[in-house]
């Protein structure tokens, strides 16, 4: 048995722990029903157990254990404080983006105190095990607030598409963050800030990365900022709660019969530029 293998998804639609190569297929969170993703992944949820009462069996899923290689004992604590710091990274974050769309620099505080994020680690293959129309991961948008990723910096592949339709590489600065605008931001500023179309060729090397899906409370409702309106605007987006709608997305992209997806940032509709 690999080692991925011994912290595998222990049943179908588990959100955290291995998911191997073809075990998700982000495309379909588009409507796109494209081959598998050529990526395999590890991936964990809030590392800090809730304080308060959950009683939404849904909920309780976004909470799940994490599981860990009982071989690589320093991998625990090392991905415990790593999530922790993107955590904090993200808040900080997340209040520049509050003054910046006129609100007090706090605003989104009471909105993320619970957050249900999570971290993955991808690795994809080498192009010799690419095939015809296959993606290291399939051109979607991120769910929540805002991923933060540690991207490969020699190996590119990643890609984001401009307002004219146009794929253009995105090349990671060593030593820096790659930040992508999630699908909550966009709901929120009524898109003035779109979400990010993204997708992963697949590379002619090994690609590695970790990726900070980083999402509001499970109750938090998604709702359009009333600096966001101007006179003679609707919202674009009726509210949601930033947790069902997670699972909506979640469960559209899990491939039953390849592994299991986890539980990160999905979203169903391409955001129009502005």
């Amino acid at each position: 048995m690999t080692p991925g293998m011994r912290v595998a998804m222990p049943r179908p639609g588990y959100p955290y722990g291995y998911s191997p190569i073809a075990g998700e297929t982000l495309a379909r969170s588009l409507g796109n029903h494209a081959a598998p993703d050529l990526k395999e992944s590890f991936a964990i949820g809030p590392v800090d157990r809730p304080t308060h009462t959950i009683t939404d069996p849904d909920e309780a899923f976004a909470w799940s254990e994490n599981l860990w290689p009982a071989s690589l004992l320093a991998m625990r604590p090392a991905w415990e404080r790593y999530f922790r710091t993107m955590s904090d990274l993200a808040a900080r974050v997340l209040r520049l983006m509050a003054v910046g769309l006129g609100m007090a620099e706090h605003h989104f505080d009471p909105m993320i105190a619970r957050h249900t994020s999570a971290m993955r680690a991808l690795n994809y293959p080498q192009r010799a095990r690419a095939q015809a129309g296959r993606f290291g991961a399939g051109a979607h948008t991120d769910y929540g607030t805002l991923t933060i990723l540690l991207a490969d910096p020699v190996q590119g592949g990643l890609q984001v598409e401009g307002p004219d339709g146009t794929w253009h590489d995105v090349h990671p600065v060593p030593g820096s963050f790659v930040v992508n605008l999630g699908d909550a931001m966009a709901r929120w500023s009524n898109d003035r800030w779109c979400s990010t179309l993204h997708r992963v060729q697949v590379p002619s090397g090994r690609r590695q990365s970790i990726a900070f899906f980083h999402n509001a409370n499970w109750d938090a409702v998604i709702e359009c900022l009333p600096t966001c309106l101007g006179p003679d605007e609707q919202p674009r987006y009726a509210p949601i709660q930033a947790g069902p709608h997670l699972m909506q997305k979640f469960q559209s992209t899990v491939n039953p019969f390849g592994g299991h997806a986890a539980l990160d940032n999905r979203t169903v509709s391409r955001r129009p530029a502005r």
